[in-house]
């Protein structure tokens, strides 16, 4: 048999040697056995409502009378030798296998097998008594018949078990995949093939979280579970680190619920994206993780920071430029100069807010920003100016 090995919990020890009278009339009577089977499974067992229609159908009547043929063979041995389960246990095998695939659980398949365990032993219970079976072997006729079900349920559960186990490996490989599309900027059409073969359903939006790969557990317990966490190595991604790409927060509404449910977290949170553009929003959460702001970190709430931090060089030029008439003076009146100016751009001017900010007098903030105004002249006027320090000093 394919798969894992099998061990049931009981062990076909009991040998029966129907008599060719019993045997022949418990033969005659195997695919009423099979058919009532069936029904009754329909009946007691609400996962196969209408599951025995169509090719599946066809593979589970195959398999119960499989099934039944391959114990009656084994009662009938004389010898104490067991013929070959081989196709019997195949079999069972791969129904729990083809049950997988169709989405019954486990649950369901034991429940099935109950039933038909407690129908074939009735039927052909009452033929084997009908044909003149004896007590002593109608004893050893029952222990085999639960046996061998023990037997076969086992095989068809580690069938159930193992399709799990590889679709749900494809499934996994289907979805690195995918993410890789997405955050390797692949063309639309490629990365909707890779979403249809992993069976994903894509949202209006997709939104990038950056958190510690020792949070990342807690995160999606409260998560949508068609979230996506690329595992291969991800190009940017801090050491230590895990990047999930989640459905939504396309809408403002919706993005406070996804920061309630990371709180508690170090999460560092992108922008919501179409999700095909998933890594415009991965890329700008790396470069808000990389302003190190500590704790959950919403990345609507850090647009100038990024801004200001997304050309280190050259706003170090900028800030050059602006403060080169303050080179000449001292160092501590260099730099209380440069605070007030910092602070006059960004109060508007308003005397007492900036002396409220630099804990000085109002008169002292005259002062000084008349000693700006000689060194700067007419430039503290000049929108292009204001522009310019504003940003270099933010």
């Amino acid at each position: 048999m394919s798969g894992r090995d099998v061990r049931p919990a009981t062990q076909m020890q009991a040998v029966v040697g129907l008599d060719p009278q019993v045997a022949e009339a418990l033969r005659a009577r195997l695919a009423e056995v099979a058919d009532r089977v069936v029904l009754t499974i329909i009946d007691e067992v609400p996962s196969y409502a209408g599951a025995f229609s169509g090719r599946m159908g066809e593979v589970i009547r195959n398999a119960v009378q499989l099934a039944l043929g391959g114990f009656l063979t084994l009662a009938t041995r004389q010898d104490g030798k067991a013929p070959p389960k081989a196709p019997a246990i195949e079999g069972a095998y791969q129904l729990g296998r083809g049950e997988a695939r169709s989405g019954r659980t486990v649950e369901a398949l034991l429940a099935a097998y109950r039933v038909g365990a407690r129908v074939s032993w009735r039927d052909m219970a009452d033929a084997a008594v009908e044909a003149g079976i004896g007590a002593e072997q109608l004893a050893r006729f029952a222990e085999l018949v639960f046996a061998y079900i023990d037997e076969l349920s086992a095989s068809s559960v580690a069938g159930h078990t193992d399709e799990l186990e590889s679709s749900g490996r494809v499934r996994q490989r289907n979805l690195e995949r995918l993410a890789r599309a997405l955050l390797t900027g692949a063309p639309a059409d490629a990365v909707n093939a890779a979403a249809e073969r992993a069976d994903w359903e894509p949202p209006g939006a997709l939104t990038a979280v950056v958190l510690p790969e020792s949070q990342v557990s807690h995160a999606l317990t409260a998560l949508d579970q068609r979230t996506l966490q690329p595992t291969d190595d991800v190009a940017g991604l801090p050491e230590g680190h895990a990047l999930l790409l989640m459905p939504g927060t396309g809408s403002a509404g919706s993005r406070p619920t996804l920061l309630r449910a990371l709180r508690g977290t170090d999460a560092v949170v992108g922008p919501g994206v179409p999700w095909l553009e998933a890594a415009a929003s991965y890329r700008r959460a790396l470069r808000c993780a990389a302003l190190g702001v500590d704790g959950l970190v919403d990345s609507d709430e850090h647009l100038a920071s990024l801004v200001l931090a997304a050309d280190a060089s050259a706003r170090d030029d900028l800030r050059a430029r602006v403060l080169a008439p303050l080179a000449d003076l001292r160092p501590a009146t260099a730099e209380k100069l440069t605070d007030t100016l910092r602070s006059w751009l960004l109060n508007h001017g308003r005397r007492d807010a900036v002396a409220e900010e630099l804990f000085v007098h109002a008169q002292t903030v005259r002062y000084r920003v008349g000693q700006l105004r000689e060194i700067y002249g007419d430039r503290l006027e000049d929108p292009a100016f204001v522009l310019d320090a504003t940003l270099a000093l933010a």
